[in-house]
């Protein structure tokens, strides 16, 4: 009986602990721009979509070669919808001349219970 109560309580604190893995989207976008401009590959792999995991080496270095920033980053999802709608800018250094790229809309899914950023939305 006690080994069986023991179990019980296993398994609903097991539940209790994957129920937390499931962030907000909006904040794995923000987390997903600022390691693409920090070029953090370990953090870009874990936050890309399945769909989009060939991409991984472009996104680590599409500031590689630049001094850029995520400035006033804000995010929105659009309701239950799979898009996150974004303000702020990635702005690059290019040669003392700053270049600002507007963040736009993207695509979130869910890949194994976890939200992943998977491009711009359409």
């Amino acid at each position: 009986m006690r080994y069986m109560l023991f179990l019980l309580m296993m398994v609903a604190v097991a539940g209790c602990a994957t129920e937390g893995t499931v962030a907000d989207p909006t904040e794995i976008v923000v987390q997903y721009m600022q390691a693409k401009v920090d070029g953090d590959r370990d953090t870009l792999a874990s936050l890309l979509c399945a769909e989009l995991e060939s991409t991984l080496t472009r996104e680590v270095q599409s500031f590689s070669t630049v001094e850029a920033t995520l400035e006033d980053a804000t995010c929105e999802r659009d309701g239950d919808s799979d898009t996150v709608a974004c303000s702020g800018a990635i702005v690059a250094d290019y040669g003392g001349e700053d270049t600002e790229f507007p963040l736009t809309s993207y695509r979130v899914v869910q890949d194994d219970g976890e939200w992943k950023w998977c491009g711009e939305a359409s």
